[in-house]
């Protein structure tokens, strides 16, 4: 296991304090970007996208997000503290093509502190095919992209939507510059939206210990260690074949539709844009019916669209103190296990060690004694200091009936009892 990082990609380990993300794009890989003056650095934070033509929209006021920062006379939400682990493994192939990213404090890793209300954390799976530069590059330009959005953080899922595009066509011109990059991914990305992260969190802290670090008083939070007092949110999006699935008190809810081309909303959606199924694959090519890159494919993506879409669905859910943590990984991982399958299995690991890391390793570790024949790469996101309670299932009522029979023989043992 290899010594942790703040933003943590595609190293076995959590995310923690201090680094950068690295570049794929720099050093000893290809520097075959078309488009890197508009791919700023974090620190650098520009509105210099130019917005996906399905997401442009007329804007009729400007949005002001402001820190809510008093306690006074408001009942506050469920606010989960965040911690992460990840774990990747080749499996039986003989390309690792899997990425991850782990971010915990994604406002700060991505330098956009100054900006009130944006999303406290960023987690991504993306599942690689064809080769592993297009997961390598979504991996590092799509939190970029986000951040860099118009709509970024005012209107998150749109910013989340448009950067999905904006990712997909700029690996688009990087390809059309160096085809030995033609590839393609999936990608499945998870935001928590108002949480708490710590320096040097101790996975039992008591609840008066978290209060007492977090200097929390009847007079207001600090704003750089407490983004919202309005409640948590999870926002997923996801295209292509990964999944996430959430843990709430023990039962699976899965935060994704895995995108393939057998689906019936998918054929449809398909069909519409001059595209076939043939035997579960998406033009006799793809088992996916969305995912980012392709472009090399005949026939799958068009300037103006395509039968293999790069949008994303989106899913949201406000997160309550019943949610215990999420699991994110590739198709790998469910080719093996159900989702309520997934979630009792990490469950009881979480219950024995409370660690993320050595969770995500055991999910790994039971897909390949499963016989998982792809890359495998889980990220598990805890929402609690303590591990998982123990679920007690109520006992429900007896009810006990006699018969007219036992009535006659009670009567005549009550009326021999009274002679």
């Amino acid at each position: 296991m290899e010594g942790s990082k703040p933003i943590n990609v595609g190293e076995n380990g959590s995310s923690s304090e201090g680094g950068r993300p690295p570049n794929p794009l720099a050093g000893g890989a290809r520097p075959c970007f078309g488009v890197a003056a508009r791919v700023t650095t974090p620190s650098a934070c520009k509105k210099t996208l130019v917005r996906h033509q399905s997401l442009v929209k007329t804007k009729t006021c400007e949005v002001s997000v402001e820190p809510i920062l008093s306690v006074e006379g408001s009942e506050t939400e469920f606010i989960p503290v965040l911690r992460s682990g990840a774990w990747a493994d080749v499996g039986f192939r003989s390309n690792m093509e899997d990425v991850y990213v782990c971010a915990d404090n994604f406002m700060r890793d991505y330098g956009v502190e100054n900006i009130a209300g944006g999303p406290s954390a960023f987690y991504g799976v993306f599942d690689g095919h064809g080769g592993k530069h297009a997961a390598d590059f979504a991996c590092y330009h799509l939190p970029r992209f986000i951040v860099e959005d118009d709509d970024f953080p005012g209107e998150i899922e749109r910013a989340i939507a448009s950067a999905f595009m904006q990712t997909d066509n700029a690996f688009a011109k990087a390809c059309s510059l160096d085809a030995a990059l033609d590839s393609g991914t999936t990608a499945l990305a998870a935001f928590v939206i108002g949480s708490v992260y710590m320096q040097g969190w101790q996975p039992f802290w008591h609840i008066d210990e978290l209060i007492d670090k977090l200097h929390i008083t009847l007079s207001g939070i600090p704003y750089s260690e407490f983004y919202s007092l309005s409640g948590s949110s999870l926002v997923v999006a996801n295209a292509g074949d990964c999944r996430a699935v959430l843990c709430r008190r023990g039962k699976a809810i899965e935060m994704s539709r895995d995108h393939k081309p057998i689906c019936s909303k998918e054929r449809k959606r398909i069909e519409a844009c001059g595209g076939y199924v043939y035997d579960g694959y998406l033009n006799g090519q793809l088992n996916v019916a969305r995912a980012l890159g392709d472009w090399h494919m005949e026939g799958l993506k068009l300037s103006d669209g395509g039968p293999l879409s790069s949008e994303p669905e989106l899913m949201n859910r406000t997160l309550t103190d019943e949610d215990e943590f999420l699991i994110m990984g590739c198709d790998g991982i469910w080719d093996v296990f159900l989702s309520q399958n997934a979630v009792d299995f990490a469950r009881r690991r979480l219950q024995e060690h409370n660690d993320p890391i050595l969770c995500s390793k055991d999910l790994v570790d039971e897909a390949l004694k499963r016989k998982s024949g792809d890359n495998l790469a889980v990220v598990v996101v805890c929402f609690q200091s303590q591990p998982p309670p123990n679920l007690v299932a109520p006992r429900g009522r007896v009810q006990r009936s006699i018969s007219a029979e036992g009535l006659k023989e009670l009567q005549s043992f009550l009326d021999s009892l009274g002679n």
